[in-house]
């Protein structure tokens, strides 16, 4: 089954997240299917940078987002709806 989560990246108490597609059984550090973006946590505000096309496209194809990834998708759509009108 394919997983829609983060990736932790960056560095020790400097976290940065890809959002990525992968097998939800791989551990967390592993090869993955796509990165379809990020999530920076330390700025304020938090960075959310989203593909919404190819969330969706993952979706349709039966991704499974986590909690996490699902409440970052609604911050990326919000954010893309105020920047557009």
């Amino acid at each position: 089954m394919l997983r829609i989560r983060l990736m932790r990246m960056g560095r020790r108490n400097r976290p940065f997240y890809r959002i990525v597609v992968m097998e939800a059984r791989r551990p967390r550090e592993t090869r993955y299917h796509e990165a379809i973006g990020y999530y920076d946590p330390i700025p304020t505000p938090s960075v959310v940078q989203l593909d919404l096309a190819r969330y969706e496209y993952w979706l349709q194809r039966g991704a499974q987002p986590t909690d996490t990834v699902k409440n970052l998708a609604r911050v990326a759509r919000r954010m893309q709806t105020s920047a557009t009108g």
